[in-house]
């Protein structure tokens, strides 16, 4: 779809408005994650990375030695949800002897979008002290934009940590933000033209040499398919894929099954 033909910014970017029962994801996401955390043995839950109470991160060890550290950001469009309610999405990883961590961040309009971008930048660096061997990074949504942010040429991470990353998969995520400028998210925001550049994956380049994959449902908003389109476009070497039947909420499924498509383009180097 080109920017043109849009009239309704909001309509455009509007997830839940177009997914039949909605409503009902996230509180079944939070049930799933609360008895993910009760069950699984070895965890260190809440581990500050910074100083605001939600600069923290849950870690899950597998059951055998690790492989390296796998991190998920979470999405929201930067306004809402924390850790808690993605935790379960590790199991894939985890069955396949990864560490994960799961970190929360502050959000709009507390801060702003570059801060939430150098908070993850933390936390990924605080966690890798935690966890040796390679690193992967997934997100989705606004985690999507955070994690090919990670690995840009403006990121906020050591090159110490950044020449351990194989491996960015974007999940449904945001590349290029001045698109969402329009829209009335942007009151919260705050964002001028040149903050959504300098946020814009996209509109920039990679830092180092790693595998990237801008993953999607092929049903979500056409909004959502350009974006990770946009990115393999730009970015050398950055795969896409669009996986039928899938919309925005759960596209994320299968990074609970360690033999899934997408949990093997995640791990699979």
């Amino acid at each position: 779809m080109n920017e043109t033909t849009i009239t309704d910014w909001d309509d455009a970017y509007a997830n839940a408005a177009h997914i039949p029962g909605a409503e009902a994801y996230p509180p079944k996401w939070a049930a799933d994650a609360g008895k993910f955390r009760s069950s699984w043995a070895d965890k260190d839950i809440d581990v500050s990375y910074g100083n605001s109470p939600r600069q923290c991160f849950d870690l899950f060890f597998p059951k055998h030695s690790s492989r390296g550290l796998v991190v998920f950001v979470h999405g929201g469009y930067w306004l809402r949800f924390d850790k808690s309610y993605w935790s379960h999405f590790a199991q894939g990883a985890l069955e396949r002897d990864w560490t994960v961590c799961l970190p929360s961040y502050d959000l709009s309009p507390d801060v702003e979008i570059a801060q939430i971008t150098r908070q993850i930048g933390s936390a990924i660096q605080f966690a890798a002290k935690e966890v040796e061997g390679p690193i992967r990074l997934s997100g989705h949504s606004a985690g999507g934009h955070l994690v090919t942010r990670m690995v840009c040429q403006n990121a906020p991470v050591a090159t110490s940590v950044l020449d351990r990353v194989e491996a960015v998969l974007s999940i449904s995520g945001l590349h290029d933000l001045r698109p969402l400028r329009n829209t009335s998210m942007n009151a919260s925001f705050k964002m001028s033209e040149d903050q959504a550049i300098a946020e814009s994956a996209a509109l920039t380049q990679p830092a180092i040499e790693c595998a990237v994959t801008a993953w999607v449902g092929a049903q979500e908003r056409p909004e959502f398919v350009r974006q990770s389109e946009l990115l393999s476009n730009a970015w050398p070497n950055a795969k896409f894929h669009a996986a039928p039947g899938k919309h925005h909420f759960d596209v994320i499924d299968d990074l609970l099954d360690a033999d899934s498509e997408l949990t093997d383009v995640l791990l699979s180097r």
